[in-house]
């Protein structure tokens, strides 16, 4: 890459002390931070959580870092997912954290945020990624691919441009992130006050349990009937609860028995249009229709099965007043179990809903089927602008780090100079002390 007039080419190494430790004369009996992984939020890309300690407590088996220096995780998924950080803000500006830290000190004339958005770049980890090293889930960074990773460097002045507009731009990005994030609530909100208005609606209907809409309702097999041992990579389906969506099958998910197994249990094979209810009521109702897609299927233990008949009752209208908030206030009194609250199938049977005329059922599913598709839109376009925000944000720092984002001032110290002084002083510098340190 041909860097503008004013910057150099340098490495990681060449511009920052890797994983320097306190000096020995410190003070141990101060506090200092202690800085564990889940400490780094890796979508702030910060610091977001601490505890002090003294020093002496933590000097031994953890990585030093003091405020203004660039920490990195190293090891999978924490490199992948972001876990990189400017520290700052430390009790008496001193740290102590997880030895799957890398630290970078950078040089005098060297930004840390400038080199912090050189790690969090996307681009950066995946390709770090390709050089981990180790066993499966305890991959790391070597040491010796980030020292010698290649570095545009600027002249100090246009670092400090360049970060403060990048600061600018992505603070942009993440208010319209945040707003792009309220989209899901917003289209479950829209959702709940169909159901809501339809439940409104219908007061005045007669309403009638369950079990007299069904012609017939069962649940899965349970205990030994259908054991692990039973699972096999193909033939008959079981859908299971992780199946079962709001208002939505989740078909991805897939699990199966053998032939044999299935004539065992064919009492609980499914139909396409089934209901699907779940039994476990915790925050929300999780109802959906079954889609039958490739051959016989049945349901497993507390996916209760609600079959009704289309010639009486629309499955579509039953499985949207099943999944109406009010059903969930309903069931969220019956419930039962502290650590997994369920209802039993007695109680869905038991439930009452209000059940018009056929033919205005199949209106009123027609219409929630469109309020919900409505939703369903602003929510795939909200993810579709998330992308193309992730890609204007990579593309940024890209144009950052050619240096075509803020422009050269010549009268800026070439950055050839600053590596110069850094070579120079580093020569110069005596060697760290070494040894035991005293503890008080």
């Amino acid at each position: 890459m041909t860097l503008p007039r004013g910057w150099a080419s340098a490495t990681i190494g060449d511009v920052t002390a890797i994983n320097p430790k306190h000096s020995v004369d410190t003070d141990g009996s101060q506090s200092v931070s202690f800085v564990p992984m889940p400490a780094v939020d890796e979508h702030l890309g910060a610091i977001v959580d601490r505890i002090d300690k003294t020093l002496d407590e933590i000097w031994t088996g953890y990585t030093h870092f003091a405020d203004g220096d660039v920490i990195f995780a190293k090891i999978t998924p924490c490199m992948e997912n972001g876990k990189a950080a400017v520290a700052s803000g430390l009790t008496n500006g001193l740290a102590c954290g997880s030895t799957e830290f890398y630290v970078f000190r950078p040089e005098d004339g060297v930004d840390a945020s400038y080199l912090w958005r050189f790690l969090r770049q996307n681009s950066f980890r995946a390709e770090a990624e390709k050089h981990m090293t180790g066993a499966v889930g305890q991959r790391r960074v070597p040491r010796s691919y980030l020292e010698n990773h290649g570095l545009p460097l600027p002249p100090w002045a246009e670092q400090r441009r360049i970060v403060a507009k990048l600061d600018s731009l992505t603070a942009r990005i993440a208010r319209a992130r945040a707003e792009l994030d309220r989209v899901p609530v917003l289209a479950s909100k829209l959702r709940s006050a169909a159901l809501s208005a339809l439940r409104r609606q219908l007061q005045s209907v007669p309403a009638i349990p369950v079990s007299e809409i069904a012609s017939s309702t069962f649940d899965g097999p349970f205990g030994s009937n259908l054991k692990s041992s039973d699972y096999t990579s193909s033939g008959v389906r079981v859908i299971r609860l992780e199946n079962i969506g709001r208002l939505r099958f989740i078909a991805e998910k897939r699990s199966f028995i053998s032939e044999e197994k299935y004539k065992v249990l064919a009492r609980h094979t499914l139909m396409d249009g089934d209901i699907l209810f779940s039994s476990f009521v915790d925050q929300d109702i999780r109802v959906c229709q079954f889609k039958q897609q490739d051959g016989l299927a049945i349901n497993k233990a507390d996916c209760f099965v609600v079959r009704v008949d289309p010639e009486k009752f629309e499955p579509r209208f039953v499985s949207y007043m099943l999944a109406s908030p009010e059903t969930y206030e309903a069931m969220k009194s019956k419930v039962h179990g502290a650590t997994r609250p369920r209802i039993g199938l007695k109680q869905l049977r038991d439930y009452r809903i209000g059940a018009p005329a056929r033919e205005k059922q199949v209106r009123i599913a027609d219409s929630l089927d469109a309020a919900f598709a409505r939703a369903d839109r602003l929510e795939a376009e909200a993810t579709r602008v998330r992308k193309l925000l992730d890609r204007l944000e990579a593309a940024v720092l890209a144009k950052a780090f050619r240096g075509e984002l803020v422009q050269q001032d010549p009268n800026d110290e070439p950055a050839s100079v600053l590596l110069e002084r850094i070579r120079a002083e580093r020569a110069a510098a005596p060697l760290p002390k070494r040894g035991r340190r005293a503890t008080s």
